[in-house]
């Protein structure tokens, strides 16, 4: 059997036809999850971009042991697990934070591609290579953000500046060399790929006739790489518009490539017999209201619906589960344990996550009661089915780890004292998807049994 895991970065879970979304075209996904089995309930775990892939290699929980760092030397990975037991793996990629020097998430993987140029990526160094910035942006009077932002899409635009088409964009980069390392293995059993794509993530730079797909009558500015932070005062509704509009084009775009993709497996006949899961990290914030809580790109760690709620998508070879939904809280953490339990392996026996197939086959109808979320020494954040609960505590511990080969001695301290803690938030999650109303004060008691539950089950990680 052979198993891919295609990972989509900031992908808002409301932006797929399969999610109840009746405006964006997602044609490939849809399909596919038509015959896999789609999980309602997907939620972030550890925030952002480094720490989600930390814990999808890991399968542990990350928010309360480490933030934005490269893997530990004693970490044990999912691609060292699968070496060790005769699968041949590629690692596909143009995540430029995965790339960068030594953060190590090559370990294990018989073949790497990076594919550079994402984000502000120090690849193309020609100056003489002219791009026009102010036709993608708009300042925001913030100097030091602005000048910062500038830069960086300064240097993406020297990327991408040999692009004719969709053909050459990242996404069709990593899909034809996912493609080409498939098609060049002798046999097609026994493998493992990790695909990578950093789309949709931004800059939101989706080439024609994407970008006009849905804005086909804009004449203004394509903001392909806004200021993150506030819009109030910087963005107008038109500007709003304009954002959401890109990343839903970049968004149908990478559904195509997927599509591509998925297409071509199904014509070298690998399809009934791999393992194939389609997630994102988080989504992405894009303006006011349900869009972002006034913020456009992850400019704040505010653990809110639009960032946490992830699609999750898996389809079995053998048919279990297809066409499915299943409303269980998953995460990140359990994707290594259900890789392992699918090819019948041991994992190492730290791992926080668990196998999913008892959920694909019904066999359970949860593995956990709630979905815990945070951002490293910022917020922790706890959902049930009816609530979600969110905590800025005025001390946060920092987990101190030892694993020379096992778990080892685990110590705790706590640091990060926050000058000024902000309220804790409470929100009905069936009256209130969008996280907009605070209920705190009118029920207490909910808010503390889930701030207990949360500092319990972080104590139960140690």
């Amino acid at each position: 059997m052979n198993v891919i895991v295609i990972m989509a970065d900031s992908w808002r879970v409301d932006h797929f036809g399969c999610y109840g979304n009746d405006w964006i075209q997602t044609p490939n996904l849809d399909r596919f999850a038509e015959e896999s089995c789609v999980f309602d309930m997907a939620f972030s775990e550890g925030l952002p971009t480094i720490p989600t892939r930390t814990s999808l290699f890991t399968g542990r929980y990350t928010f309360p042991f480490r933030g934005w760092q490269r893997l530990e030397h004693d970490d044990i990975l999912l691609a060292e697990v699968l070496w060790s037991s005769g699968y041949t793996s590629a690692l596909i990629t143009d995540t430029y934070h995965m790339h960068k020097p030594r953060m190590a998430f090559e370990r294990g993987f018989d073949y790497v591609h990076f594919i550079r140029g994402q984000e502000g990526d120090p690849y193309i160094l020609d100056e003489s290579i002219e791009v026009d910035i102010d036709a993608y942006h708009k300042d925001n009077g913030n100097i030091d953000a602005q000048t910062r932002v500038r830069n960086q899409l300064e240097q993406y635009m020297r990327n991408r500046a040999h692009w004719k088409s969709d053909e050459d964009h990242f996404i069709a980069q990593v899909v034809k060399s996912s493609l080409h390392w498939i098609e060049n293995q002798s046999k097609k059993d026994g493998l493992f790929l990790w695909m990578d794509c950093f789309d949709p993530h931004e800059p939101w730079d989706p080439p024609p006739p994407f970008n006009r797909m849905y804005q086909p009558n804009y004449t203004g500015k394509e903001l392909i790489h806004p200021i993150p932070g506030e819009v109030a005062g910087y963005l107008t509704e038109a500007d709003q518009r304009c954002v959401q509009a890109l990343y839903a084009g970049e968004i149908s775009l990478v559904d195509k490539w997927i599509g591509i993709f998925l297409d071509r497996l199904r014509e070298l006949e690998m399809f009934d017999d791999t393992l194939i899961v389609f997630m994102s990290d988080h989504g992405e914030p894009l303006g006011e209201g349900k869009w972002g809580h006034g913020i456009v790109r992850k400019a704040r760690p505010w653990p809110y619906e639009e960032l946490v709620h992830i699609p999750l998508i898996i389809r079995q070879p053998n048919g279990v589960g297809s066409g499915k939904r299943n409303q269980a809280f998953v995460q990140p953490p359990d994707i290594m344990p259900t890789v392992l339990d699918f090819l019948g392996l041991a994992g190492p026996g730290h791992m926080h996550g668990r196998s999913l197939l008892p959920l694909l086959s019904a066999q359970v109808d949860k593995i956990r009661d709630y979905a815990y979320t945070g951002f490293y020494l910022k917020s922790w954040s706890i959902r049930t089915p009816e609530w979600s609960y969110i905590w800025w505590p005025p001390t946060l511990p920092k987990v101190e780890q030892t694993m020379p080969g096992t778990l080892g001695a685990i110590s705790c301290t706590l640091v990060g004292s926050l000058e000024t803690p902000q309220k804790p938030e409470l929100y009905n999650r069936k009256a209130d998807l969008y996280e907009l109303n605070n209920l705190v004060d009118e029920h207490p008691n909910i808010a503390q049994e889930l701030e207990l539950e949360l500092r319990r089950f972080v104590e139960r990680l140690y």
